[in-house]
């Protein structure tokens, strides 16, 4: 189970949330930055996320950074900076999303190109990626070629968008085209 926390201001009330959830049975928490642009401040955040979500003696419970494509809109530190940042935090990943919902998806905000030397750098520092923003079932190939480990898709599972209920048809369209895409790699 994931959790998100939403996006952090605070080192003591990030580090008691990043607890709570961890003892409530969370593998993963994921924090964001919005209005938040400096790396020093985004470091101790995340560090204090860590801490938090590896106390308590609940098991092993990672922190992921979340970064924003649209970061200049949400005030947040750049996705190149949050690298590093998340490596020396101790962060066991990072999701480069988008802060605001209603607009433009990643695929619109970075250039593919742009996102494979990100998720490099990324897993070079140990680091697993996940990628989201609006993507789509048809997203997914794109999501393979840029190396990253994770396709976030809420919206294109659910119907009515990211507000509706997800949907078991839906929920198999992924699926399949998942597998259509593990095929073609083989």
């Amino acid at each position: 189970m994931t959790a998100a926390l939403g996006d952090a201001a605070d080192e003591e009330d990030i580090e008691r949330t990043a607890r709570a959830f961890a003892a409530a049975g969370a593998r993963l928490v994921k924090v964001g930055f919005a209005g938040i642009a400096s790396a020093e401040r985004a470091g101790a955040l995340t560090a204090a996320a860590v801490r938090g979500a590896g106390s308590g003696g609940h098991g092993r419970c990672g922190v992921v950074a979340v970064a924003y494509a649209d970061a200049d809109r949400a005030g947040s530190i750049a996705p190149d900076a949050l690298v590093e940042v998340a490596a020396r935090a101790g962060a066991e990943g990072m999701l480069l999303d988008t802060a605001y919902k209603n607009g433009p998806g990643l695929r619109d905000l970075v250039a593919s190109e742009e996102l494979g030397v990100l998720v490099t750098r990324l897993h070079e520092r140990g680091l697993f990626v996940a990628l989201a923003g609006r993507l789509t079932a048809g997203d997914l190939p794109f999501i393979r070629d840029t190396g990253a480990d994770v396709a976030g898709v809420r919206g294109a599972a659910c119907d009515a968008g990211r507000t509706g209920h997800v949907s078991a048809d839906r929920v198999r369209l992924l699926q399949q085209s998942g597998a259509s895409i593990r095929k073609e790699q083989r």
